[in-house]
């Protein structure tokens, strides 16, 4: 073989080695776990909307195209200010969860794209934020209505992005920052309505207590005019006689005289 064949053929491997090289990446696709593959036909129908590439090595035309889209569970942060009720700027930090339905990512990519989270979710979130803490008061948004306003905007969300074939999966309040002088006034607010109750907790008990001890006292003030009204001279009388002779049959060394006590009633000398 001479030499100008050996080039030749030398010439060819390497046209063929680059051309393959080239191709590779349009011949050869690797879907990774947590991602789906949306097929662009070039010359045969356009976007297949509906054949999806599930994770695994595949072998694709090199005329067409394949759109990896990451299916997994994503996580953002969004920082905003925003009126309240009484028309006073509030700074609100939330953070949420989201990922295009997997089985949809077809049509995610035929109407909206890959920028789906820019476009879409990020506009939405903000919508509902506004207009959700639009409706409350400062002091509401710092306290008591802060998990209704949460719930309210993920659902107000969550039904904005599920027409647009992606899931929301939460929306969480990191953080509401109000003027300082107003965070000091509720704060001072909240510190004063606790003392109230504090206070009124207080109250309750005493007079809980109060309303126990005029009960016992009414109680005692019966039971010792029941007893008065029942006692006679003669029962006394039999009473005192009994408890002498109890004294008397004891072993410790004593005199009794009987008749020596008023109303008649033995005394008991030199116990």
């Amino acid at each position: 073989m001479n030499q100008s064949k050996l080039i030749s053929i030398g010439v060819i491997a390497f046209i063929a080695f680059i051309v393959v090289s080239a191709l590779s990446n349009s011949l050869f696709l690797t879907i990774d776990p947590g991602q789906k593959g949306v097929l662009f036909k070039r010359f045969g129908g356009g976007l297949d909307t509906k054949n999806l590439y599930d994770q695994g090595f595949h072998i694709i035309a090199p005329w067409n195209k394949v759109y990896v889209y990451d299916v997994r569970t994503n996580e953002a942060f969004e920082k905003m200010e925003v009126l309240s009720k009484n028309g006073l700027s509030i700074k609100c930090e939330l953070s949420y969860r989201y990922n295009p339905i997997p089985s949809e990512v077809g049509f995610l990519h035929n109407t909206i794209g890959k920028n789906y989270h820019e476009r879409i979710v990020i506009p939405e979130i903000r919508s509902a934020t506004r207009e959700v803490i639009g409706k409350y008061l400062p002091e509401e948004l710092y306290s008591s209505k802060r998990e209704a306003i949460q719930v309210e905007i993920f659902e107000r969300t969550r039904e904005a992005v599920g027409k647009k074939h992606i899931v929301l999966d939460a929306v969480l309040i990191r953080d509401i920052t109000l003027p300082t002088s107003l965070q000091e006034a509720i704060e001072r607010k909240l510190k004063e309505e606790q003392e109230s109750l504090q206070y009124e907790h207080r109250l309750t008990k005493e007079r809980k207590e109060a309303e126990r001890k005029v009960i016992e006292a009414q109680a005692k003030a019966d039971a010792n005019r029941i007893l008065n009204a029942s006692l006679t001279s003669n029962i006394l009388q039999d009473k005192g006689i009994e408890a002498t002779l109890e004294l008397a049959n004891s072993p410790n060394a004593k005199v009794v005289v009987v008749g020596g006590g008023d109303a008649g009633l033995p005394l008991i000398l030199g116990q």
